[in-house]
């Protein structure tokens, strides 16, 4: 646990810059309200201290061995969250608050999109290789989970309060249109740099 306060910066810096999680939170409470986005957030914040713990107790090690795995897990992630992107970018100026279900993400989509998310799994990676090491063994991998977990929740957390707060902005059609464009485009620059980097 010497590596905590280096892990801890990693941590915050990994969960508060913009990725696919973090755009779709901040596009989902735009849209639909800060409750809509409360489980979209946990379901991605409980997967991805999961997958940090999955990791240290060998799936990494697996994976690592598994290159074709890997860049499979990679181009799935990135396609899903390009058609995300796309219905994103079609929707473009329906009204906030929508009831449309098939732009909601629940707490098992975003729990889905940790698992395809290949940013996800480079910090997980990142975490267990660099931070726990290992032979942390069970409780140590729980404990940096646990720790991220922490972390990642308030930082999601502002990404949908941003995103409730851009609503003030949002309100004609264009202006909507616009928002959720952007958020479109980030989402798929996100995405794709993480593939290609």
């Amino acid at each position: 646990m010497n590596q905590l306060l280096p892990f801890v910066l990693f941590t915050f810096v990994a969960s508060i810059t913009p990725g696919p999680t973090n755009m779709l939170v901040l596009s989902s409470s735009a849209r639909f309200g800060w409750r809509a986005a409360l489980p979209l957030l946990t379901g991605a914040c409980l997967s991805a201290a999961l997958i940090v713990m999955l990791v240290g107790l060998g799936l990494g090690e697996l994976l690592m061995r598994l290159p074709a795995v890997q860049n499979a897990m990679a181009w799935l992630g990135v396609g899903w969250i390009t058609l995300l992107a796309w219905k994103l970018w079609r929707s473009a100026d329906e009204p906030l608050d929508t009831d449309a279900a098939d732009m909601r993400i629940g707490a098992w989509g975003g729990a889905a999109l940790q698992l395809i998310n290949p940013k996800t799994w480079m910090m997980a990676l990142a975490v267990v290789g660099v931070f726990a090491g290992a032979d942390a063994g069970l409780a140590g991998y729980a404990i940096y989970a646990l720790i991220f977990l922490a972390i990642a929740m308030p930082c999601l957390i502002g990404w949908a309060a941003l995103g409730r707060g851009a609503v003030k902005l949002l309100r004609s059609r264009a202006s909507l249109r616009r928002f959720n464009q952007a958020m479109a485009l980030l989402l798929l620059v996100s995405a794709w740099s993480s593939l290609l980097m």
